[in-house]
């Protein structure tokens, strides 16, 4: 997830609903904004309780990992997506697609309306992906809290990343300022927005998972589909990954290759795809594969065993 934050055309929530902790990973979130509210409200006793409730055991190890590989990838991510942009493109089109295939076995109910929903998102996604706005110059706290909101929502959502919506947004290249620089107050409402933005989101999105589950579902693969306008190769690859705040927004240009220019993103986003597909089997096959029972168990022990495995 950590290194799929770091391109602006693929999203952390990707993996997370690829590899089946994505509802999981969105109630932990929802419990620890319930648990802030609470500190908000000077309910400190009910802070306490709700920080308990968290599923820390899955969360601290998760949050570790995005920063770790969030922190060592960055850079080499960044440098091959600016040397070799249309065959990084490639590369994560290929993850991407495979990942639709996969994700699309996740939605229970496979009917007209659902399959209405996820082509409608992803058109709609796909169009308003063709947007661009020219870096904000100057922008007001105002701004910065508006774009943090936003940025944290996108990067729950799969299929779209919150660098890639601050890129949309013009603030792409002054919030990496603010950073560089070490503008405390800026920074300081950014992340303001961007707590309050994602502790109401993910409140929403849980809700809606609970009661919704298909629907909300068939929607998060539409927003895979519409996200491949901006991972498509050609003519500029991703667009935009510098923090020069007098460039604009490209990237989602499409173009059809002539010659050589098609061979090697094709190739890649073959072999991308194929790497995922195998993956998915293997992790399917090895959890459908029921545990060994040891010598003498009864037949209740070993219908026990054979459901384990099944989970």
């Amino acid at each position: 997830m950590g290194a799929a934050d770091v391109v602006p055309g693929v999203s952390g929530g990707t993996v997370a609903l690829v590899l089946g902790i994505y509802e999981r990973w969105i109630g932990a979130i929802k419990d620890g904004a319930h648990a802030l509210g609470r500190l908000v409200k000077g309910d400190v006793s009910g802070f306490i309780e709700r920080m308990k409730a968290i599923d820390w055991a899955f969360l601290i190890p998760l949050i570790a990992g995005v920063g770790i590989a969030f922190a060592g990838l960055a850079g080499p991510i960044e440098t091959a997506l600016k040397d070799y942009p249309e065959e990084m493109a490639g590369l994560f089109l290929g993850l991407i697609v495979a990942s639709i295939w996969i994700a699309w076995k996740l939605v229970g109910r496979k009917d007209p309306a659902r399959i209405a929903i996820t082509v409608g998102v992803g058109i709609a996604l796909f169009y308003l992906l063709g947007f661009s706005s020219a870096p904000a110059a100057d922008p007001s706290k105002l701004a910065f809290f508006g774009a943090g909101a936003v940025a944290i929502c996108a990067m729950v959502l799969p299929g779209i990343s919150g660098s890639f919506i601050l890129l949309m947004l013009g603030m792409y290249a002054a919030v990496l300022g603010v950073v560089h620089d070490r503008a405390v107050d800026d920074i300081a409402v950014f992340g303001v927005g961007a707590v309050l933005g994602l502790s109401l989101f993910s409140s929403v999105l849980s809700w809606l998972l609970e009661h919704h589950r298909d629907t909300v579902m068939a929607a998060l693969v539409g927003l895979m589909l519409g996200s491949i306008r901006v991972l498509w190769p050609w003519p500029n690859g991703v667009g935009i990954i510098s923090d020069d705040a007098e460039e604009a927004v490209v990237g989602t240009g499409l173009d059809w290759p002539s010659g050589s220019e098609f061979w090697w993103p094709t190739v890649l986003a073959v072999g991308a795809a194929l790497v995922v597909i195998v993956f998915s089997a293997f992790a399917e096959r090895y959890a459908a594969t029921p545990e060994p029972v040891p010598l003498g168990a009864t037949a209740d022990t070993n219908a026990d065993a054979n459901d384990r495995g099944a989970r």
